[in-house]
């Protein structure tokens, strides 16, 4: 949740942590810091954005090629100055920036205190700098060891950095259940939360392992050690698959909307190579390599968390029509902590736009434990759901900044897709016309996206007409009813109105109570099979007098009369209505959210990866 960056080597490293910092914000933005270290130890931080930070440090000492910067999404502790990262030691030698949550600290904060220790800040953060001094004061360790050894008696999940001003030439991170990576460049060396921060100074990166403490000097040498081994280790260096445009808005007034305006490339990335209708073939890696225990399996659970949920809820319907498997969806926060009967006959999926989510990461290692395949469907590479799978494919889909998912989830949803229909053709539930007239339809999905896009300016006049409403309601059925979810957790998370998404049919069954003439229900009428039910639906709001948003298929006549607003979008096959329908809604939510001078981007309250519990 947090955004970490720290850099050591010749390059004086503030203007590094902040550009670092900037990108990084997407992540947490409660408060931001920096630590420099140049002879003397100099601790900036602020309350707020990075921009804060900045206009404080305008005026402040910021020489020093050996230096961290943090951004914050407070979980102990209220976002303010004294609670903001960097935390320093009692004695002033060490800094510490950390992402995650230390479970064990109140224990831990007693027995320091009862040793003498001094607290300022009410984080979970500080004692643990403060236990690594102790240990170093006590067995004068150096610091590498000092801060291994404070790791063994921590209770938690951490991506940290730390410096000690007594040994100016060392970097020394460590990670567990928090992603943290080590960017190597010559003679210099960086620390980061994700590579977006990394980037324009090298390709080269290692992502450290779980219970992984890495070592940078400034000399060039680094190493990683396993921290309860004690042993060291060898790193796995990659290539960074990344450009610095695609961190940029590229002339959007926003990341939203510019990655909103990305989904027919990005959905047209995810299936390149993966999908050739002419010659009538799906090919994923993933899938491939476990082809017959996938198919041959009892059931699948689809574990995920937020907009990932909802692309699951989609998959539910896509595997049990398409390849006739049956789906659990389970929220992967209640997964973990339900006792479930899983076996190894069940495939376990696991959605996650950034591949670190806490939760989903914890029940994925309870369902491995149990005997049960893991297929993960991520976007980041080399993340740590990536790395606990068995196979899995990746969405493609390229940086998503915007905190608000919008292309990851038509990028999972297109994933899942390919897979469904793959398995369904290879298990014999598909007919081979309409494999093919399926495949073809998926091919002209980018191009339909494209016309999606220009309903803009209309979405946007229907926007500027239900802005000011308290509530809203979202309806849909089939492929749709998790689209009406999906765009009520859009319209709550950057525009802070209250927003349901609902069953069409379920409406009757209690939401109906709240509906009058100023209740904007935004219903999604491209489903052919469900069409006679959504227009009784759509009459029964009307009678109501509430104010109908309706997203029709282009060419509809009779919903068009009974909507107070229509919105169309190009035809296609059922399976497919929810790759066009969530658009309009993503517009419909970004619009609404920058009326109300809403951030769009870093919406209150909410991080783009949720890596603590």
């Amino acid at each position: 949740m947090c955004g970490i960056v720290a850099y050591i080597g010749k390059r004086q490293a503030y203007p590094i942590l902040i550009k670092g910092l900037q990108r990084l914000e997407y992540r947490g933005y409660d408060s931001a810091g920096v630590a420099l270290l140049n002879g003397a130890m100099h601790v900036y931080k602020k309350k707020g954005k990075v921009q804060e930070l900045i206009n404080f440090a305008k005026t402040q000492d910021c020489e020093g090629t050996l230096g961290m910067g943090h951004t914050r999404w407070a979980t102990h502790g209220k976002p303010d100055d004294i609670n903001a990262h960097p935390h320093t030691s009692g004695d002033g030698r060490l800094t510490l920036i950390h992402n995650g949550i230390i479970e064990n600290y109140a224990t831990l904060k007693t027995a320091l205190m009862r040793l003498g220790h001094t607290f300022t800040s009410q984080t979970d953060t500080e004692v643990l700098v403060h236990l690594i001094e102790e240990l170093q004061r006590r067995e004068h360790l150096p610091i590498e060891e000092a801060v291994r050894v404070a790791l063994t008696k921590v209770v938690g999940a951490y991506a940290i950095v730390v410096m000690d001003k007594t040994e100016p030439n060392k970097l020394v991170a460590a990670r567990k259940a928090s992603p943290l990576v080590l960017g190597i460049g010559q003679d210099e060396f960086f620390f980061a939360s994700d590579a977006s921060p990394i980037v324009e100074y090298t390709k080269k990166v290692v992502y450290l392992e779980d219970e992984q403490i890495a070592v940078a000097h400034r000399n060039g040498a680094y190493e990683l050690r396993n921290i309860f081994k004690n042993q060291i280790e060898e790193p796995f260096v990659q290539q960074l698959n990344l450009t610095i445009e695609a961190l940029e808005k590229g002339g959007y007034d926003s990341f939203m909307l510019k990655e909103i305006h990305e989904q027919p490339k990005t959905i047209g990335d995810c299936m390149r190579g993966r999908l050739n209708a002419e010659e009538g073939w799906i090919k994923l890696g993933g899938l491939e390599e476990y082809e017959q225990r996938i198919g041959n399996a009892q059931r699948f659970i689809i574990a995920a968390c937020g907009t990932s949920w909802h692309a699951g809820l989609v998959a539910e319907y896509l595997f049990e029509e398409l390849a006739r498997i049956p789906v659990e969806v389970e929220y992967a926060s209640e997964l973990r902590y339900r006792n479930p009967i899983i076996t190894d006959k069940d495939v376990v999926i696991a959605i996650s736009q950034s591949g670190e989510t806490a939760d989903t990461l914890a029940a994925l290692e309870l369902a491995k434990s149990q005997g049960a395949l893991i297929y993960g469907i991520v976007n980041v590479v080399g993340s740590s759901i990536a790395r606990l799978t068995h196979a899995g494919s990746y969405i493609h889909a390229g940086p998503e900044i915007g905190v608000a998912s919008t292309k990851a989830f038509t990028g999972q949803v297109t994933l899942l897709t390919m897979m469904a229909l793959s398995l369904g053709y290879k298990r014999g539930k598909i007919s081979k016309t309409q494999y093919h007239k399926l495949l073809t339809e998926m091919e002209n999905l980018p191009s339909k996206m494209e016309q999606v896009l220009k309903v803009n300016e209309q979405v946007k006049y229907i926007a500027s007409e239900i802005k000011d409403a308290p509530n809203a309601l979202y309806l849909g059925r089939g492929y749709n009813f998790p689209v009406a979810l999906e765009g009520a957790l859009k319209l709550k998370e950057i525009s802070y109105i209250h927003a349901e998404g609902y069953p069409a049919a379920e409406m009757k069954h209690g939401p109906i109570a709240l509906i009058d003439e100023n209740m904007p229900v935004v219903v999604i009428c491209n489903n052919k099979s469900a069409y006679e039910k959504i227009v009784s639906n759509i009459q029964e709001v009307k009678a109501r007098k509430g104010i109908v948003i309706a997203v029709v298929t282009e060419g509809d006549t009779i919903i068009k009369e009974l909507a107070d607003y229509i919105i169309e979008i190009p035809d296609t096959e059922e399976p497919f209505a929810p790759l066009l329908s969530v658009i309009p809604l993503q517009l419909l939510s970004y619009h609404i959210a920058v009326m109300r001078n809403c951030n769009v981007d870093q919406p209150r309250n909410l991080a783009k990866s949720v890596t603590v519990e």
